[in-house]
């Protein structure tokens, strides 16, 4: 991969944290509510919306959130 490819990732990967974020927030769902329901951990979902937290997450991780924010799963790559 070239520089500019690991950019592009890191920067698809801000804009699909900042939206499950979004979309958590629209569906009226704590963190911890999510992370109950996808079965993940509360701390890993509040390291996804965080600024400056993880931002590594599997296909399937979106898939479960998209599944539980009844959100298609294209929607997170978009920009605002």
């Amino acid at each position: 991969m070239m520089e500019n490819d690991f950019i592009l990732e890191w920067e698809l990967k801000k804009i699909v944290c900042k939206n499950i974020k979004k979309f958590r927030n629209e569906s009226c769902m704590t963190q911890l509510e999510l992370s109950e329901r996808i079965g993940i951990s509360h701390e890993y979902i509040r390291q996804l919306e965080s600024e400056n937290g993880q931002k590594d997450f599997s296909f399937y991780t979106l898939y479960k959130l998209s599944v539980v924010l009844n959100v298609p799963m294209g929607n997170f790559l978009k920009l605002d």
